[in-house]
């Protein structure tokens, strides 16, 4: 089944689809891994890409998306492509050159969805991770309401079609939303959320100001030990999971998609396996029951496997409460 076909529709009267191929991998992972793998996830039905500036594998992405065009399987129109600014950016005269950097690699006019990749500015610079001389990430004081004044240009000038934010909590989500002389709102907010990490109440929220939550890590974790607690449990290890699974007839990870779809959520999922990239797609051939969904509901721990701490240096900012 095509997951073009499963769509929300955004606050600004974009579609996007659902169910999202994710592309970020670790250092060690060749970047042409990102060309392959966006190939098969195309050629499996997927439509909905998200890359980020820092994932570093724009050029690679866009290369498979530009050979799926050629080679007829898609149109540009048919992809829903994300890209996120990165936090060295945030100053509102450096916006649109980081977006331009991204769309220069892609070889592509525009994207279709443009983030604020954290909620946390720091000092610009070719050096994506600015240290000081005890290895503490700079910060850079920039108001991010006026980011979003940047951000809300680039949608004004075609660049993005869609602007949205990730990794924010409520709090900063209502900075932005009550901004005075606000023209867009952001369409999405992309955190981290699965079975472990439910986010209700941020999902509430969300659904409260017509905004999507956009969940990555929904399967819980790539687990890579450059950021992740290795003694942190593995959800799709989680025997309530594994029970209802085999209920279904179902692999733990469809579950575990399935689950973020019926509540509303667009999922984000990724792989560099075939096998898994066909199995992710069939997520729409089966639905769980209210009763199935309470269930899962209750494996909740508040455990996030990402953390702003880990991801951007260890700046102090209060992200272990993403509501």
């Amino acid at each position: 089944m095509n997951s073009k076909c499963q769509c929300v529709e955004l606050n600004d009267g974009h579609f996007m689809p659902v169910l999202g191929f994710g592309t970020y991998a670790p250092e060690e992972v060749p970047k042409s891994m990102a060309t392959d793998a966006t190939k098969l996830a195309i050629d499996a039905g997927f439509r909905h890409i998200d890359s980020a500036y820092i994932y570093q594998n724009e050029e690679e992405v866009g290369l498979a998306i530009r050979s799926k065009i050629a080679d007829g399987t898609v149109k540009r129109e048919d992809i829903f492509y994300t890209s996120k600014l990165w936090s060295t950016f945030h100053r509102p005269e450096l916006v649109q050159s980081c977006l331009e950097r991204s769309l220069k690699k892609l070889q592509l006019d525009y994207v279709d969805l443009y983030l604020i990749h954290y909620p946390v500015s720091m000092k610009p610079g070719e050096n994506s991770f600015p240290t000081d001389e005890h290895g503490k990430v700079i910060p850079d004081a920039v108001d991010l309401c006026a980011t979003w004044e940047a951000m809300e240009k680039c949608k004004d000038a075609g660049l993005a079609k869609s602007i949205g934010v990730s990794n924010f909590n409520r709090r900063q989500l209502e900075m932005i939303l009550n901004k005075p002389g606000l023209k867009y709102k952001p369409v999405c907010n992309q955190v981290e959320c699965h079975l472990y990490l439910n986010q209700s109440k941020l999902l509430d929220f969300c659904k409260s100001k017509d905004i999507v939550l956009v969940a990555y890590s929904v399967l819980g974790s790539h687990r890579e030990k450059k950021w992740v607690d290795q003694n942190s449990p593995v959800v799709l290890d989680d025997p309530v999971l594994g029970a209802m699974a085999k209920k279904y007839k179902q692999t733990p990870a469809l579950i575990s998609l399935r689950y973020q779809l019926q509540r509303g959520v667009v999922a984000l999922v990724k792989s560099f396996s075939e096998k898994r990239i066909k199995e992710n797609i069939q997520v729409f051939k089966f639905q769980l029951t209210s009763e199935d969904m309470k269930v899962l509901d209750g494996l909740n721990k508040n455990i996030r496997y990402l953390t702003l701490d880990s991801t951007a240096g260890h700046i102090n900012y209060p992200f272990s409460d993403a509501y």
